[in-house]
């Protein structure tokens, strides 16, 4: 219930109240509730703050219980409506001079009285307004809504605009209309759509991955989640020419992505990497045929370098995204954040040959950017301190209007779930054992199949004072998260890292991991992951010493293998929500059901097994592979097209990582993350559109 409320809010005269106007009939949501204003009750869905006295108007009228952070109302029918905030005195969190600005009047007549506690930054004052229908109401802390009838706790439709997306979620179009991240205090980020599923799920576009509930109605199997492996191979770039030795300008040794991006270009077939070379300094580019072995060519930014854009102060990181959608030939995006400019984006038809920068408005170094297909909206997502390290939201479908954009919406943050780090530095002995509060260092994201796929960089402490002093980088590692409508975001309830730094002296990746803009790549059968890991350098007991000897590597895990529904050898099964598809005539599933089995039925939505696709009409499956078909004797799937299904799935020893409808080739049409060698688009199956 410690959501942002969008209230939708109407009126009616009652005679027995002429003097308030008529109380508000208020339709809410259902993460906040009615209560009734006596003495003692609990105030806030996030604070125990209790209510100590009553004026004698307000004496059991109902009042909303929701976040201590501020609501939302949009008006559905003319009328009037009543709020209490704080007297204006210093320290308190009143909400007088943006209620009177937006013209409300104080209620003379209710008086002064004690919200809760004894202070005087909590006694109240009550407000009153005309308001009329569709107006936007929206304040801060402390406001609170009162002497209303409560109605139903379902929104009204049309109170609040929706988009339904690709999966017939419905997300509010205004991220101002999406929950109030604030209100959460640090429990983990509400995700709607897993309380809220649609009544059928589109589940045309792209591999289904069973990373959440979203589309299970019921099972018996258990969900497994799985972690990424280094390649032997590691570190696949490191610090090499002068200019990633840190030469040019006395900086540290550094060959890695810092977000950069590491994507496959199907149009000349290379892997692209775009990366921080040396430290402090410069964004350079480099080429592979095979993402291992990268060859870094001379470039008309510097002589003699592989600069991708001239040296301009102290560049902390950057961000390059290949854009699937480009209308206007500019395939590749970058912004790069450095000091004194702050952030700039820049756009490229090459990659490697970039025009002059437009100056954005990211607020903090380490913002980095990325572009969600589905919607096909770019996203600012700008560090910020909301919450310790946290982040902001920004998003536009045009990418130059991005820089001008200040709407920037409270969106991530760590939470209770994730693990505090400890203090282990030789240099401070006395704080030894300390227990550091974890916090969000970067948040990068991708499209991959049929939801955005996202890497949290979480810090588990301390922060840069305890790693200045020991030389040792500090300790940030890579986590997943999930979403299905590009703003929300779910992670595994398992929250040790999906990439964790070795934590060795003497190691590449001893501390301080990133991801790329990319996340990951699809080779194969596999995802390949490539990371930056940064050694440290002992030596150097400063600020630059846990800056130092960083490289790239590469993590990988089977395709689709972030989380599998899992079946012992007794035997298990999985029912799907409702379901449509609009094309393809086949079922595939990513699977392994070696020394087991598989099998499907496919269900009406009352669970009752269409002819020709029962449980003994099905055949078995006993494989192996990341892209399997299963079989009925009803044959192809086409007359099932458009219809609301389920699937039911009965497995014994099997792992089930993921489902798709698709034609003869088992093509997805699902997004590809960084791209795949053997496709010249960023989509599986899908011609003309990278």
């Amino acid at each position: 219930m410690n959501a942002r409320l969008f209230l939708s809010v109407a009126f009616a005269v009652v005679a027995a109240c002429a003097a308030w106007g008529g109380p508000a009939l208020i339709h809410y949501r259902a993460d906040a509730e009615p209560d009734r204003f006596v003495k003692g009750v609990l105030l806030f869905s996030d604070r125990v703050y209790k209510l100590a006295e009553v004026p004698k108007a307000f004496e059991g009228k109902p009042f909303l219980r929701g976040s201590i952070m501020g609501l939302r109302y949009v008006v559905a029918q003319d009328g009037e409506l009543t709020v209490v905030t704080p007297q204006r005195v210093p320290k308190s969190a009143s909400c007088a001079d943006a209620l009177e600005k937006a013209g409300f009047r104080r209620v003379e007549e209710i008086g002064v009285f004690q919200l809760f506690g004894n202070n005087a930054i909590d006694r109240m004052l009550t407000y009153r307004k005309p308001v009329k229908k569709g107006e936007r109401i929206a304040f801060g802390k402390y406001c609170i809504p009162v002497a209303f009838d409560p109605a139903s706790s379902v929104q009204p439709q049309g109170a609040v605009k929706t988009e339904r997306l690709y999966n017939n979620i419905e997300l509010p179009v205004d991220p101002e209309d999406r929950a109030n991240m604030a209100a959460y205090g640090n429990s983990p980020l509400p995700v709607p759509y897993l309380k809220h599923p649609p009544a059928v799920i589109n589940a045309e576009i792209g591999r289904q991955l069973f990373v959440d509930d979203f589309l299970i109605d019921s099972t018996t199997m258990t969900r497994t989640w799985h972690k990424a492996a280094k390649d032997p191979r590691n570190p696949v770039m490191k610090p090499e020419t002068p200019l990633e030795m840190g030469l040019p300008h006395k900086t540290c040794p550094m060959a890695a992505p810092f977000s950069g991006g590491v994507w496959y270009d199907g149009a000349d077939g290379l892997f692209k990497m775009w990366y921080c070379a040396g430290w402090f300094d410069g964004t350079g580019y480099a080429y592979s045929t095979n993402g291992v072995d990268w060859i870094r060519p001379e470039l008309k930014a510097e002589k003699g370098t592989n600069r991708v854009i001239p040296y301009k102060g102290r560049r902390d990181s950057a961000s390059v995204v290949l854009d699937p959608d480009a209308p206007d030939g500019y395939r590749f995006k970058m912004l790069v954040w450095s000091r004194p400019q702050g952030g700039e984006y820049f756009l490229s038809r090459n990659g490697t040959d970039w025009g002059d920068p437009i100056p954005n408005t990211s607020k903090g170094d380490r913002s980095t950017i990325h572009y969600n297909p589905f919607r096909k909206v770019w996203v600012l997502s700008d560090r910020s301190g909301w919450h310790a390290r946290s982040r902001e939201y920004v998003e536009s479908p045009d990418f130059r209007a991005m820089a001008n954009l200040r709407t920037h919406v409270k969106w991530l943050r760590a939470d209770d779930r994730d693990q505090p780090g400890e203090c282990f530095f030789y240099a401070f002995p006395e704080r030894k054992g300390e227990k550091f509060t974890p916090a969000l260092y970067n948040f990068d994201a991708v499209a991959y199949e049929s939801l955005m796929l996202g890497a949290a960089t979480i810090m588990q402490g301390p922060e840069n004072g305890f790693c200045e002093r020991e030389g040792v980088p500090k300790m940030t590692e890579i986590h997943l998260a999930f979403s299905r409508d590009g703003f929300h975001w779910s992670r595994p309830d398992d929250r040790s890292p999906f990439i964790g730094a070795s934590r060795k002296a003497g190691t590449w990746d001893r501390g301080y991991l990133h991801s790329n803009s990319a996340l990951c790549l699809v080779v194969g059968d596999e995802l390949w992951f490539y990371y930056t890991g940064f050694a440290g350098d002992t030596s150097r007991k400063n600020r630059s010493g846990m800056y130092c000897n960083a490289s790239c590597g590469i993590a990988r895990i089977r395709r689709d293998g972030f989380a599998s529904m899992d079946s012992g050898a007794r035997p298990a099964t999985l029912t799907t929500r409702p379901l449509t598809f609009a094309t393809g005539d086949r079922l595939f599933v990513n699977a392994n059901s070696t020394g087991g089995s598989l099998r499907a039925e496919i269900l009406d939505v009352d669970r009752n097994a269409l002819p020709g696709f029962g449980l003994d009409d099905a055949e078995q499956l006993a494989v192996n592979a990341t892209r399997a078909e299963l079989r009925w004797k009803g044959g192809s799937l086409a007359p099932l097209r458009g219809k609301p299904i389920r699937l039911r799935f009965h497995a014994r020893e099997t792992q089930l990582y993921a489902f798709w409808f698709a034609g003869p080739g088992g093509e997805s049409r699902g997004y590809l993350a960084g791209g795949s060698p053997g496709h010249k688009t960023l989509r599986d199956g899908v011609i003309g559109k990278r």
